[in-house]
């Protein structure tokens, strides 16, 4: 099955009315034909952030963005370094080059948090996340760019499970075959919830066929089995949506927080002071006893805070993911960190043109600033909120206030910001 949306980015309706009509309402796969012009993302462009990777690697830039190889279904670390050191690939001869790299006709090239070395990408599929969000909802954890790319017979994770809804949208050359289960027919057909590996033909007549082809998007639901074949090159992008359980968070950032605050222990307190000596006679009792004192405290107290907690998280997640386009959170994000640079070497005086990058935005709330992601202390009046719209929606120039000027400096270490035209071109 198939459709087109017939628009870019697809708009508010497909994702409130159409998406939901055709996915039995975000459960079933679902193949939508030319959603995505080649002008917003192409294979070009995905070879590109390799490029970028590689690039950071020679300079011995430490980057979050990383490249897996894999023939077969093998993943081969040892063959990373050659495929990032090699002197690169002719024009359109990176398929002939990965296989004198990898030493293998066939081959897989995974390129994760691609959005943080492509701007091109980041701002093209950005359009297509900050539809989403806008018409579906906020995947607390951001989204993130996953490339694929190949001529290999079978996913190297062989059949897995995806545990996010995700898009897969797909550039060519070559056609991709996908298969899908629904993780109950997946289990009942191999006994459990293990990818499979090796000869699994047998399998493929059970699962739901689609047929990629540039231009396409398949929308993946949460929790379904799947694999990629092909027989030719080509290049995909997975955007997976990363949710996460509430009581993921809760656990990784919330709680943490909250108990180092009411079990703080600094010295010359009474919280801080050293236990006394145990009796070796008298056993561990006592000291369990302290311990279970101290511990029900603080659990009754971070219980109490809990909710102030929350509240303050979930606003710095919220504006965090907005304010970077919908991606991600990246700490050494390559393409964040080059626009940052430039940015700083722009001289900035009354009249320059400055502009917030897409698609990210730049968002003030209260004293805070957000801004692709990162946050700066701010003062609304300095930045209210006719000059945030100006500056997210088109070239805007800074006035003759240098309060003005010096926070829009600090908001250029984002990476958030260009500067648009100099002075001498807007007179």
């Amino acid at each position: 099955m198939s459709s087109s949306t017939g628009a870019w980015p697809p708009p508010r309706a497909f994702w409130t009315d159409t998406l939901p009509a055709k996915t039995a309402g975000m459960t079933c796969a679902y193949l939508f034909k030319g959603v995505v012009p080649a002008w917003a993302a192409n294979a070009a462009a995905v070879l590109d952030g390799f490029a970028a990777i590689r690039r950071a690697r020679a300079a011995g830039v430490e980057i979050t963005a990383n490249a897996r190889v894999y023939v077969g279904e093998e993943e081969r670390p040892d063959l990373v370094d050659k495929v990032l050191a090699a002197d690169g690939w002719p024009e359109g001869g990176f398929p002939a080059w990965m296989q004198e790299q990898v030493g293998a006709e066939r081959f897989s090239l995974v390129l994760n948090t691609l959005e943080s070395v492509s701007p091109p990408l980041a701002e093209g599929l950005g359009e297509f996340v900050g539809a989403l969000i806008d018409g579906w909802g906020v995947p607390a954890g951001g989204a993130e760019l996953v490339a694929f790319v190949g001529n290999y017979s079978g996913t190297a994770f062989g059949v897995h499970e995806g545990y996010e809804n995700a898009f897969l949208t797909h550039y060519g050359p070559g056609t991709k075959d996908f298969y899908c289960w629904p993780a109950e027919e997946y289990r009942k057909l191999t006994g459990g919830s293990d990818p499979l590996y090796g000869d699994y033909t047998w399998l493929l007549e059970h699962g739901e066929h689609f047929a990629l082809e540039p231009g396409d998007a398949l929308f993946l639901p949460e929790r379904v089995f799947h694999v990629g074949r092909q027989s030719e090159f080509s290049v995909s992008v997975a955007i997976p949506l990363y949710t996460l359980p509430d009581a993921a968070i809760a656990r990784a950032w919330i709680a943490p927080d909250l108990l180092g605050t009411v079990l703080a222990s600094e010295p010359d307190t009474d919280a801080g002071s050293p236990s006394l000596m145990q009796s070796l006679t008298a056993g561990p009792d006592e000291l369990a006893s302290r311990l279970s004192t101290v511990t029900a405290a603080a659990l009754t107290a971070a219980a109490q805070q809990a909710p102030a907690a929350a509240q303050a998280h979930a606003h710095q997640r919220w504006h965090t993911v907005l304010s970077n386009g919908g991606w991600q959170q990246t700490e050494k994000d390559l393409a964040r960190d080059e626009a940052a640079t430039a940015f700083a070497a722009a001289a900035l005086t009354p009249g320059t043109s400055v502009a917030v990058r897409a698609p990210y935005q730049l968002m003030v709330t209260n004293d805070q600033a957000f801004l692709r992601g990162c946050e700066a202390p701010a003062d609304p009046a300095v930045l209210p909120p006719d000059l945030v719209e100006r500056l997210n929606t088109g070239r805007t120039l800074l006035p003759d206030d240098p309060k003005v000027i010096a926070a829009i400096r600090t908001l250029g270490a984002t990476g958030g910001l260009t500067v648009t035209t100099t002075p001498e071109e807007t007179e």
